[in-house]
């Protein structure tokens, strides 16, 4: 078995714990030392049986150690992997749920989360340290860019393309050959139907911009 740790002690981080769990029962892969958290108040607590070790500090300790992003927001997840990624000790696997359908043709690249109850078709590729929490839908000769993050039960059609540091809200739906721009957030519910630009939030059905930012 393998040591890896968590990065964040939140929610989601706790959700990939189970998910690691999950892992586990199937084929004993992973051994789980912990969550680490740059929140000093969190750390030397027990969360769900689990301590959370320290900081990103701890990571220099370390020979060799597997890591995950316990986190959702695109923008954390790459300022972290900045912040970390001359650490030649560490390695970024990618982690999916037993239950995940997926072609043996889809491309992955590093430190990608696949949860619960997803479905990827055929010839998709995912960059890296992508999210792609429960029972979502991806189809064929999608490409999801890197950090980008996909919420609960979206529907993704074929030959769609993400940007890096994508937000796909929760439910929503994007229709077959949209392009979504780089950090572009797409609110709850939304149906895309035409692309849509870098750096905006889009909401509603038909999905339309509703303002522009400059981080993700």
């Amino acid at each position: 078995m393998k040591d890896i740790v968590i990065i964040g002690s939140g929610g989601f981080a706790r959700e990939v714990a189970h998910l690691i769990e999950d892992i586990n029962e199937k084929k004993q892969e992973w051994n789980l030392l912990g969550f680490l958290d740059e929140n000093r108040e969190h750390q030397g607590q027990t969360i769900n049986e689990l301590p959370v070790l320290g900081g990103m500090e701890w990571l220099e300790q370390r020979e060799t150690i597997s890591v995950v992003l316990g986190i959702g927001s695109p923008e954390v997840k790459k300022r972290i992997v900045n912040k970390i990624k001359e650490l030649k000790t560490i390695s970024y696997p990618n982690l999916i749920h037993p239950t995940v359908n997926w072609s043996r043709f889809n491309n992955f690249g590093k430190g990608n989360i696949i949860c619960e109850g997803n479905i990827l078709t055929t010839n998709i590729k995912i960059e890296h340290f992508v999210t792609i929490n429960l029972n979502c839908t991806i189809g064929h000769d999608t490409k999801i860019g890197s950090y980008s993050t996909v919420l609960p039960n979206a529907s993704i059609s074929g030959n769609v393309t993400f940007g890096e540091c994508v937000e796909f809200g929760t439910n929503s739906t994007i229709i077959q050959g949209i392009i979504v721009g780089e950090r572009t957030i797409v609110g709850a519910g939304a149906v895309v139907v035409r692309n849509l630009p870098a750096r905006c939030t889009a909401v509603g059905m038909p999905a339309k911009p509703i303002k522009f930012h400059e981080e993700c």
